[in-house]
């Protein structure tokens, strides 16, 4: 008897230890990195990609261009951003939302307006720059758009006033948002791209993927625009 209730006191135990082993991709205590290869590596690149950070071949390789995209996911979760995949950043990538939503019947031009940024992630910034050589974030949104006969003023300041207002919570796929950053008023915009995520040209990255809810964004976001109806 005293052997059977042993056993049954160690069943929570070891149910607990199975959930964290399947909690997070991947083994909870290895690392990831530069060099490395396998099956957790083509794991690490399709979630990256889903979350709309990197764009390659998932290939089970961690080369330069996988490190760079858990660089910016780390960044954009506040996370050291060193490149390494551990405990920390598994569970981000566990946690995160995609980026991409599903989109509304009726929003298809919002879907494509969406895709077409996508192909611009990792352009570098340029301050005055408006076409894929190099962008700055309202040149950025300025030439997606105008890709779908929607014709937008030069810069973001100008951008704020075009379209209608829309609340936060209201934020739909394709939407402008702005934020205040180097100088008071709309000085950085944005599209919207669901799920509380958006792309913009940023000074530091370049075309990149954010959540607005990062303390970085969070902090300088003053509104939006809606310009599809």
């Amino acid at each position: 008897m005293k052997e059977y209730r042993a056993k049954l006191a160690s069943l929570p135990l070891l149910f607990g230890m199975v959930l964290f082993l399947f909690a997070v991709p991947g083994q909870a205590a290895s690392l990831l990195q530069y060099s490395d290869k396998g099956e957790e590596v083509a794991k690490l690149q399709e979630r990256l990609g889903t979350l709309g950070f990197y764009a390659g071949v998932n290939d089970g390789i961690f080369g330069e261009e996988t490190k760079q995209a858990v660089k910016s996911f780390q960044r954009s979760f506040n996370l050291d951003a060193d490149g390494i995949v551990g405990q920390a950043t598994w569970k981000a990538l566990r946690d995160a939302r995609p980026a991409v939503s599903r989109y509304r019947s009726g929003s298809l031009l919002a879907e494509q307006i969406i895709r077409t940024t996508m192909k611009y992630r990792g352009v570098p910034y340029l301050w005055g720059g408006t076409t894929p050589a190099g962008f700055d974030c309202s040149g950025f949104t300025q030439f997606v758009l105008a890709q779908y006969g929607i014709k937008l003023p030069r810069t973001a300041d100008l951008q704020y006033q075009a379209g209608i207002p829309v609340g936060y919570s209201q934020l739909s796929p394709g939407d402008l948002v702005f934020f205040s950053t180097y100088e008071p008023g709309p000085s950085h915009n944005g599209i919207y791209i669901g799920n509380g995520y958006f792309i913009s040209a940023t000074s530091s990255r370049g075309v990149a993927v954010d959540p607005l809810a990062s303390p970085y964004w969070k902090a300088r976001y003053i509104g939006a625009r809606r310009i599809i109806r």
